[in-house]
Parts: structure tokens; sequence; C-alpha cells
């Protein structure tokens, strides 16, 4: 799903005023510009970027944008956009439901900067809140799949069952190569398994589980219900567990939560997995997304999970505190080892879904699950008692209906009446049923099938004898607890508080780009028309979204000097994962299938070498010289020596060290010679727009991270799009849609998400960003983005060594701070320093990546020069700390360094430091009036991972820290 920068640009109308938007979302303005520029020792922002960028480089073209829009006109665009759009009553099915949002959860999780501007969690003391909400979302999962340990999201359900195929080959005792795969799943899930599983070597078999199972195969996939609607006896799912685990093989589950909170979970028949989609947990359709996938596994398997778990360990004071646990950063410590290529997930959406369950507790959930179904039988008696052929006998919420030859007319009169149904074929229809269903609306589709008879309600139930579920779920006490909208209300409000965003201060990360996220760019994105459409709807229902999609493809084109974009990844890891896709794609399609050899600089990011591994490659590391640049000399002999197997080489730019590297043409001609493409990794592209463009200076693929660059907010740690960007001999090679036939060389690579543009609801904001900032405005970003980190770099490199520069001694949009000679003098540590922040009321910036003992700084260009001056006086403050532990006043154990973060209920109890109380709370020039105070103390981690906990405990066990509930 791709579209070619030749797309013809929007008509613009002529802006009525300058717009203000660049000056909202740039920090600093002209007189601030001025003094850091003469801080770091030039006369201008020009003549500090142009000695900081190599001139070989810079493109010679001004962006071909509109020119930009005031945030009223845009608002008005996208409006217009927006009701091109054609909200229907859905009942396509296919793993999409409409869904109700409860308000108090939209209003305050999806529409509040405290939850959609956090960062993933991996500072736990400032991030107990959205951590608690997702060990409720794990425990939500784990309770109705019936399963020991789920993790804390997924990207959607066909990539989540990706993963799962994934683990069963890592995981399972049967040496087969083949994967069978329920002829029951879902179109679009078994078509992006096949995706992942050519590149690896994984022979998949979709088959009519009827027929029973082949003799050697290492895992299943049972989808429940399945995609018509059936639900099987409980022998039929009791014989795979049997069957499968009789040839050594695993057993997973892709179950619709809903339907098990009325059918037997999972786990109780035998599975070893389960995974699915949290989507109709109060998530809208979106066109696709996002939308929270999960994956759960029994007993065992925990260690092999791929993603995000939350666990429940201590902190200092020896009260319960969340963390991340196990397979925190894994990518970056294991690299080519490591399990899964996902970085993060889609927190901000599970943390949606975990929040309706809260919301709606167990007998809530259950009523609507009741609600659903009884639509559905009374749907099926009603066609039934009108002479329409009703397949299945047994379903939860789909009705598969069959009307020779009269499909069509069925779907176009109930088009007609404002209802989409899903087509199977030319002889049947199938209905979903959903939260949003009305006996008005079955009144509708009756009458599509020409059925005049209104629907009685339902007086029985389609559930298998024996499948219902029994025994109880969701006991745990948070999910009884907030039945009125005040309890819910508040209870969102305390777990905000809990946690430190984007609403509250600087977060100074290297490499994740955390800038403004505007109020205008993020309005849209409940609008119903963009929330309410189906991503298998026909083609008619969307123009709106088809033409945003044109246009920002093409912006995202032209941007990056590349010719045509596929917007369907949705994570920065699928968006890498595509490019590699393609490009082992055009090999193949040359006849030289044995170029698989990546080559991947050794600082490069942990997700570049574990996304090579699954797209078939394997990992050659090139190393890197003393000032932190890709070794060419090395570079020269790797690829001579892999000069008949060389792919493609990773390389991020700026370097992942955060420096312009003068040599990337060099680099990138290296490789060319020796047959292999060239991978840009777009993580950084923050400090290249307008001043570089990756397909000018020797990219040939690019993923790009609308999450960083392009303004969608990190939301926890999800959602993200990472759209692939190419030139056009790899443009054949990008994804297709989901639901189109069996990919190969001429088609494309197969589906990399479910959806046919990722995420597309989330779009909008990207859009928004570039309409409003406009060529010399997203330029201006740029430049200000390298005046911040050149500034902070400045005003630090007295107090803390700058480990890399490039040229004229500059850095990019980002600096590395080396701790390693001050740790190995006093003993103080990159954990401490960073913990130390906390009490000066700051997110740490990246610790020990690339490098470790190591801090990553990125100011981005919307932090104002008092933020940043806040924040570099509280590092100069930490090192006169530092040096007061170097100089004895404080034993290292005993400072206030390794004491951070301090809490409010320490300062109650008895005080026996070596420092007074406003030395650990109010250090430096902190001022009380908005302090933000940690809720726990220093985390251990290593007890949360040598006593795994990844669901609700029993109550009791929060006494000394508080009830999470």
């Amino acid at each position: 799903m791709s579209v070619s920068s030749s797309a013809p640009p929007p008509p613009v109308p002529a802006a009525q005023a300058p717009p203000a938007f660049v000056s909202r979302h740039v920090g600093p303005g002209p007189s601030d510009q001025a003094k850091m520029v003469a801080e770091c020792g030039f006369g201008s922002v020009d003549a500090l970027v142009a000695a900081a960028v190599p001139s070989a480089i810079r493109t010679s073209d001004e962006l071909r944008l509109p020119d930009p829009a005031s945030e009223e006109q845009a608002i008005a665009e996208l409006r217009e956009l927006a009701r091109r759009n054609r909200p229907m009553t859905q009942m396509i099915g296919l793993g999409y439901h409409d869904t109700v949002t409860p308000a108090v959860i939209r209003r305050n999780v999806l529409e509040n900067p405290a939850w959609y501007t956090a960062y993933t969690p991996y500072q736990p003391e400032i991030s107990q809140g959205r951590l608690e909400a997702l060990l409720n979302f794990q425990t939500v999962v784990s309770d109705l799949t019936g399963l020991a340990t789920a993790n804390a999201s997924l990207l959607d359900e066909g990539t989540a069952v990706a993963e799962a195929v994934m683990l069963m080959k890592r995981a399972a005792k049967s040496r087969s190569s083949t994967v069978v795969v329920d002829a029951e799943c879902l179109p679009q899930t078994v078509a992006v398994v096949r995706t992942r599983a050519q590149a690896v070597g994984v022979e998949v078999e979709v088959r009519d589980l009827s027929l029973g199972l082949p003799e050697e195969f290492f895992g299943v996939v049972v989808q429940y219900p399945g995609v018509s609607g059936v639900l099987r006896d409980p022998g039929f799912y009791e014989g795979i567990a049997e069957a499968a685990h009789r040839a050594k093989a695993l057993y997973c589950v892709a179950a619709d939560l809903l339907a098990l909170t009325l059918v037997t979970a999972p786990g109780e028949f035998g599975a070893d997995l389960a995974a699915g989609t949290t989507q109709r947990f109060g998530v809208p359709l979106g066109y696709g997304g996002p939308h929270a996938g999960y994956l759960a596994v029994r007993s065992g398997l925990e260690r092999s999970l791929p993603g995000r778990l939350v666990g429940v360990s201590i902190d200092a004071a020896g009260a319960p505190a969340y963390r991340l646990a196990l397979q925190t950063r894994e990518q970056h410590i294991r690299r080519e080892k490591a399990t899964s290529n996902i970085c993060t997930a889609q927190v901000l959406l599970a943390v949606m879904a975990s929040m309706y369950a809260v919301y709606h507790g167990p007998d809530g959930l259950r009523r609507i699950a009741e609600r659903v179904h009884g639509h559905a039988v009374a749907l099926a008696d009603a066609l039934r008692a009108g002479g329409v052929e009703i397949v299945h006998d047994h379903f939860f919420d789909t009705v598969l209906a069959r009307v020779p030859g009269r499909a069509e007319a069925v779907l176009a009169s109930a088009r007609e009446a404002g209802v989409n149904l899903g087509r199977v074929d030319a002889d049947h229809v199938r209905v979903a049923c959903d939260e949003v269903t009305t006996p008005e609306v079955l009144a509708v589709v009756l009458g599509a099938f020409g059925v005049e008879d209104s629907p009685a309600p339902a007086a029985r139930s389609a559930l298998p004898s024996g499948l219902e579920r029994t025994g109880e779920y969701l006991t745990h006490e948070v999910f009884h607890t907030h039945r009125s909208e005040t309890a819910m209300l508040r209870y969102l409000r305390r777990l905000a508080d809990s946690d430190y965003a984007l609403d509250r201060g600087m977060i100074p990360l290297g490499s994740c780009t955390m800038k403004l996220n505007a109020t205008t760019e993020m309005e849209p994105v409940t609008w119903p028309e963009f929330a309410n459409i189906h991503p298998f709807a026909p083609s008619e229902d969307a123009e709106g979204y088809h033409e945003l999609v044109a246009q920002l493809s093409a912006w995202l084109a032209e941007v990056t000097g590349y010719d045509s974009v596929s917007l369907q990844p949705n994570a920065g890891s699928q968006g890498e994962l595509a490019g590699l896709l393609a490009i082992r794609a055009y090999h193949r399609a040359n006849g030289q299938p044995e170029r698989d050899v990546c080559l991947i600089p050794s600082s490069a990011h942990g997700t570049n070498a574990a996304s090579a591994v699954l797209a078939g490659m394997r990992v050659v590391v090139v190393a890197c010289t003393a000032d932190g640049d890709v070794d060419l000399d090395d570079l020269r002999a790797k690829a001579d020596a892999h000069r008949d197997t060389l792919a493609a080489i990773m390389v991020t730019y700026p370097s992942t060290h955060g420096v312009y590297e003068a040599g990337i043409g060099e680099l990138a001609e290296i490789v060319h010679e020796a047959g292999g493409q060239v991978y840009v990794d777009g993580a950084n592209l923050n400090a290249l727009l307008g001043l570089a463009k990756p397909g000018e200076f020797g990219g040939d693929v690019s993923h790009l991270n609308l999450h960083k660059t392009f303004c969608i907010p990190h939301g926890g740690g999800g959602p993200g799009v990472g759209p692939v960007a190419v030139r056009a001999h790899l443009a054949p090679y990008l994804p297709n849609h989901p639901l189109s036939v069996e990919a190969g060389p001429e088609t494309g690579i197969g589906p990399i998400s479910a959806a046919p543009f990722g995420s597309a609801s989330i779009l909008p904001i990207s859009w928004a960003y570039v309409r409003m900032m406009g060529a010399e405005g997203l330029t201006e970003a740029t430049k200000i983005a390298v005046l911040n980190a050149n500034y902070v770099a400045a005003r630090l490199a007295p107090h803390y060594p700058v480990l890399y520069t490039g040229q004229n001694g500059l850095v990019a949009h980002e600096c590395i701070l080396d701790l390693r000679g001050i740790t190995k003098q006093t003993g103080v540590t990159v954990d401490d320093v960073a913990k130390r922040l906390i009490d000066y009321g700051f997110h740490a910036p990246t610790m020990s990546f690339p490098v470790p003992g190591t801090l990553m700084v990125e100011p981005t260009e919307s932090e104002d020069l008092a933020e940043l001056d806040r924040f570099c006086e509280a590092m100069i403050a930490i090192r006169h700390e530092i040096d007061e532990v170097a100089n004895g006043t404080w034993p290292v154990e005993a400072s206030p360094l390794r004491g951070a973060p301090h809490t409010a209920e320490q300062l109650a109890g008895d005080w026996t430091l070596p420092y007074d109380r406003r030395t650990a709370v109010y250090p430096g020039h902190t001022s009380p009036k908005g302090k933000y105070w940690s809720p726990v103390r220093r985390i251990e981690g290593a007890y949360g991972d040598r006593n795994l906990v990844c669901s609700c405990p029993p109550v009791s066990s929060y006494e000394s820290a508080g009830s999470p509930s």
C-alpha cells in the first residue's frame, strides 16, 4: 500500500496572514536564539548549522510543500477531508468491531496530554501510573485467556499472531518448519503470518482443521470464534491441544476477548498461547488503528514473550512498585539474538482497553457480551424464519448467511440504509453484531435480506453445550471499585499524577525526540469521521482518508528525497522490517537470492540487528572508529569479504552517536559498488528535514518515525507509525493490502500489518504538522533542534565530557555526556544521575545507549531557553554533588545521588542520612511550586525478575504502599 510522490499536490487556499504555528512549535524566540548561538561561539543560527552539517549532504532545493496553514485553516481543511469519509453502521466483522469509548476514558486518557505525551516507562519510578494501568491490562488478558502471563500489548492482531508463531518456532520441541493455520483465521492475519514466515523459512499450511492435523508441525493457530462466526464443540478445541502436544508442537488460540467473557478460556482446553486484539474494549475502529494487540502464554513460556512485560518489584524501602520486567530494551542487549524487533507497542490504547475493563468490571463486560450475543441469535432466528439459510448453529456475535447468487444485492441494500455487511463470496454474507448494535439496526439488516418481520428478543443461546464459561474472572478489587464516574475520574487522575510526562517538563531522551504534540494536531483523532471507519469498508466510505494518505505520502517522499512511501507499518520496528524485506525481494527478483548479509555498525540501534534477522538476513557488524564514526576501512573489508552475498547496510544518520558523519556518501558508494542496498534508519530525521534528504545522499530505503520527527505522541510507549520510503527501484516491493492475493516479487512483500494503512486514525496528526509548518517551518525546526543540542553541549562540556562530536566540534540534534570517568573516580553511576534528576523535576536522558556509562541528551526544537537552562543548571548542580562525594563530604552509598529519588513519605520518617531533607527534595534552585514527587523510591529491578509477578497480586500485598485500586 504505497503512494508515489508524483501524486499532484492539493489545492492550497492562500493564507490570510502569516501563520503563527511555527513560533508555537519552536521553543526559543529570536532573542533567545541570539544568546544561544553566542554561547556556541557563532554569530547566527545559519552559521552554526553550516558548520555542523557537512556540505556534501546538504540539499540544493527547497522543499516543495504547500505554503504553511494557520491552525484554523488546517483544522478547516481536515474537516473537509473528514466530510469525505462516510461513517456507517459497521457489521463487517473480520476482527474489527464498533465499540463505545466511555466519555470519561476518552476525555481523561485519549485526549489527555498527561497520558499521551508520556514516554516508554524506562524510568519506572516516575511511570507508576501507566505501569499500573498496564498491569491491569495484563491482568485482563491473563484472566480472560486463562493463561499465566500476558505482555503489555503488541501492535495489532495480525502481528500479535505472527509473534506467537515465531515464539512457537523458538520454544516448541518439534523440529518441523511448518505452522498450521486454521482456515477460519482472519484473512489479514494469515497474510501477515505468511509475510513474516516466508522471510525466516517457516512454511505456513492453511488447513480445514476438521480434517485433522499433519504428522509434523511446530505450532497450530486456531481462531476462536472463527472468522465466519463459528464456534466448534469443546471436544474440537481439546482435540487440537492433544494432537499438538503429541507432535511436540505448541497451540495458539487467536481469541476474541469479549467472547471469552461467555465461553471457555483457551488455557482451560489446553492452549499454550493466546493472541488477538483488545480493540473492541473501547478503542475506536480508526480505519484500522492504532489498537493494542495482546499475547498471553502458559507458565514456562513467559521468558520468551516479545515486547513489554510489566512486573511487580519493590523499592528501596521494601514497598511494592512496578517496573518493566525481563525484556526491557532487550534489543539493545541481545541485538540479533533478540526474540523480537518490537521496541515499544500500543501503550496508550492498552491503557484505554484496561480502563474499559476497570470501568465496566466483569459483570458489565459480561452484560455487553450477552447483549451482543442476544442480538446475533435474534438476527439468526429471524433470518431462518424468513427462509434464509444460516450456515452455523453455534456462534457468538457473527452470523453467516447463505444467499445463493444474492450476496451483492444484500450488501447493496444494506448500504443504502447505512449498514456495511461483510462479503464472503457471491453466495454468503457475514453479519457481525457488536456493542452498538440495536434492534433497529437488526430490522434494517433483515430488510436487506428481504425479511420483513422484526427481530424477536433471543430466547436461547447459540453457544455450544459445554463451552459456556464457568468460574470467576477479573476478581481483583480494581475491577470492582470504580463504578461511579467520580471514582473513575479520580482513579485516572491519581494514576496520571504519579507519572512524569511532557506536560510537566522536558524529557531530554536522546534518539527519542520528545517534542511538542500540538493540540491542534491531536484534535481530529477523535472526530467520528476519522474514528468510526472500518479498515475493510468499501473505498468510497474512506475517500477523505485516501486523500489524506496520498497527500501525506507525497509530502514525506518530498522531504526525504524518495519516490514512494507506504504508511502501512504501525511502528518503527515494522518499518525497518518492511524496508529490509523490500531489499530481499529486490535481490530475489534480480536472480540473486544469495544476497542475505546485512552490515550493521556496532553503534546501531538494537532493533536494526533484530529486524535484519527477522528479514532472513545474516548480521555482520562493522566497527566504529574512536571518534564514533563508521570505520570505512573496516566497511570496505567487510563489503569485499561478502561481495557476493551482500544485501544491505543499515546505517543511522545522523549517527547513533549524535553526529553528522562526513563519510556517509563514501559509505553508500562502497556498499553500492559491492552490490548492496543502503538502508538509512530514519530515527534521527529530526536533524535532517529541510537540510538534507537521505534519498539524495545515498539511501535506497528509510523508515520514518512519525511518533518522533512528525509529532505523533509517544503515548507511554505507543502508538507509533513507521512508514517506509524507497527509491523507485524498490517501490514494487512495498507492503501489500492485507486482503490481496498471496504476495510474490511482482506484488510486493505481503502485508506488514493487519490494516491497509496501519494506524490510520493518527495520520492526521502528522498531516497537520507538515501542513502548518510548511517548508520553511520544517527547516527552522531542524535548525533549532541542532542549536538546542549544541547549546546544551556547550553549557555542560565544562562539567561532563561530550563523548562524540562531528566537524568543527559540533553535534547534531543530540549529544552524549560521558560519565565513565566520573563513575571510576567516585562510584557515582549513570543510574544515580538519572534518579537524582527526578528530584530536580526532570525525566532522565537516555541511559547507557549507545555507549554504556553515558547519557544521551536530545532537547528537541520545542524546548525554550528557560527550560534548557533549568536542565543545564540541574545537571551542573548534580556535578557539584558528585564533587562532594569525590571530596569525601558524603560516602556515595549515603549521598543524595544514591538515595534518589526521594519521596514525600520518606521525609515524614526518621532521618539518619548525612544530608538534610531540603537537600534531598529541593536541590539546587528547585522550586516548591509545582514540585513533582516520585511516588516510590528507587526500584530494585532484580528482585522483580527473580520473583516474577505480572498481573494484579492480592490487594493485601499493596498495603504498605497504598492499594492500586
